[in-house]
């Protein structure tokens, strides 16, 4: 590992600007995700610590909510510049812990910065309104103010770009910030808080607490100063900090689990729509919210796409991140790799044929051959549950209203995808599926200029675009009578 890279991992938490262990000495074990090793340990917190981090971003979020419009901008701004400036340290801190190749996590530390520099740039256009009033003498005025503390729970497959976008328009609005990264990759969460105490982040304005989920999230749940919860993971885990957010009456934005749709029509472009699978499938090992996870494919052209398909995924080099041409990392972990075994035996049972790979890799670990299974079924387990690996299913269906009727088939709605030629459908398409992002003949949809987010119980809210900043304001109204 670079001396470069060793120089952001932490092994401490970030509590009104000191670093600090847990209370009771404990610690917990980082892993070298390809390789198993243990690369370093950070504090086993709880409770205790996070209510200090609590108090100290109330206690610090009054002058930095005063702080010059300009002066908040600047600081993001140079925060935009310390990422790039150690992009590629940055970048692979984030493979050790979390697997992914190193382009993939280069490209996630460049997209962070870009969600920093673009909350920078919107914060100047926070605006609120005039609106006319009803009765002579008087002005009604809308006014945008920062929510207060804002509580960040993150997870382990995006673990940098995942915290960009919800820190970078909590700081860009005034709001102070408690976070706490995924255990399985902390170190790409604390790097944020030594990031923003390089650049000149007031103390107490960015904390980093690591350790117990369930007691840190308690903390931040109950405790009436946190005003705002923004969490990214499971939609089971997801509903019940909303059930906890009703104590306090809590903004809560959720971005939770999907079931992406990718619909391949006739008419679509045959190469295009491998490519865009591929992308969307496998980047990050099939490890994404919004990845494809089940790949439907019209009769006229299924079977030119499933060997198109079958011969990009055998053409995947496995392995560590870190050496040269490797596309895919291991998985996240043991449960994991059982869980898309589990996937692959269901479907098997219920009649699939596997196309290519279907189980664990010679490499050993938690590495799993890219696979590809034919005579998908709305009855497998996939069809309605979050694969969240390397499998690609692929379904046939012979018209645009059966694919809509399978597509929308789940609880989810976070993201979907389709390959045509045809306009006209290509709007159809953005009517009848109930998803939150939409990608036309593109796999890769994820911009900062654009509101990431989903619908049904993929989530509430938007990161990203203009809409990322409302999540973070409060909205005011005055009346000014007597003019």
């Amino acid at each position: 590992m670079l001396d470069a890279t060793r120089s952001w991992m932490r092994e401490a938490n970030l509590i009104g600007g000191d670093w600090v262990g847990a209370d009771s000495g404990d610690t917990i074990d980082v892993t070298n995700k390809a390789t198993g090793e243990v690369i370093g340990t950070v504090p086993a917190a709880g409770t205790a610590e996070t209510e200090r981090a609590i108090a100290a971003a109330a206690a610090a979020f009054p002058a930095f909510r005063d702080m010059p419009l300009m002066e908040r901008c600047g600081l993001l701004w140079k925060l935009h510049d310390a990422l790039m400036d150690n992009q590629k340290a940055l970048a692979e801190l984030l493979t050790v812990e979390m697997g992914k190749p190193l382009a993939e996590a280069m490209g996630e530390i460049a997209i962070g910065a870009q969600y920093v520099r673009w909350f920078a740039e919107e914060a100047r256009r926070a605006k609120g309104e005039i609106v006319p009033a009803g009765v002579n003498g008087r002005r009604i005025l809308v006014t945008k103010h920062a929510v207060g503390v804002v509580g960040m729970i993150t997870p382990w497959n995006f673990p940098s770009s995942m915290l960009a976008r919800k820190i970078a328009p909590a700081l860009a609005v005034g709001c102070t910030v408690v976070a706490k990264p995924a255990t399985a990759t902390p170190y790409s969460g604390i790097a944020w808080g030594a990031l923003c105490e390089e650049v000149g982040y007031p103390k107490g304005v960015v904390n980093v607490v690591t350790g117990s989920a369930r007691e840190i999230a308690g903390a931040l749940m109950a405790d009436p100063r946190v005003r705002k919860i923004t969490f990214t993971g499971s939609t089971e885990v997801g509903k019940e900090l909303i059930r906890q957010s009703a104590d306090t009456v809590k903004k809560v934005s959720m971005e939770l689990g999907g079931n992406a749709p990718f619909l391949v029509f006739d008419d679509a472009d045959l190469d295009a729509a491998v490519d865009g699978a591929m992308v969307s499938k496998f980047r990050n090992s099939g490890q994404t919210c919004v990845c494809a996870n089940r790949i439907y494919v019209q009769a006229g052209i299924h079977d030119a796409f499933v060997a198109k398909l079958k011969a990009a995924v055998e053409a995947l080099k496995v392995g560590d991140g870190r050496e040269d041409g490797v596309t895919q990392g291991p998985m996240i972990d043991a449960d994991a790799v059982e869980k898309v075994e589990a996937f692959v035996a269901d479907a098997k049972a219920k009649g699939a044929e596997v196309v290519t790979g279907g189980g664990r890799h010679a490499k050993g670990g938690t590495f799993f051959e890219p696979t590809v299974v034919t005579g998908a079924t709305q009855a497998m387990d996939f069809a309605t549950e979050e694969i969240f690996g390397p499998l690609a299913p692929v379904f046939r269906f012979e018209t645009e209203a059966e694919a809509i009727e399978m597509a929308n088939a789940t609880v989810y709605g976070l993201a979907c995808y389709a390959y045509t030629k045809d306009l006209g459908r290509a709007f159809r398409l953005n009517e009848g599926l109930a998803y939150g992002m939409i990608g036309i003949n593109s796999g890769l949809i994820t911009t900062v200029e654009a509101p990431f987010g989903g619908v049904k119980e993929s989530g509430l809210g938007k990161e990203g675009g203009s809409q990322g900043l409302e999540d973070y304001l409060e909205t005011k109204y005055v009346c000014v009578d007597g003019i």
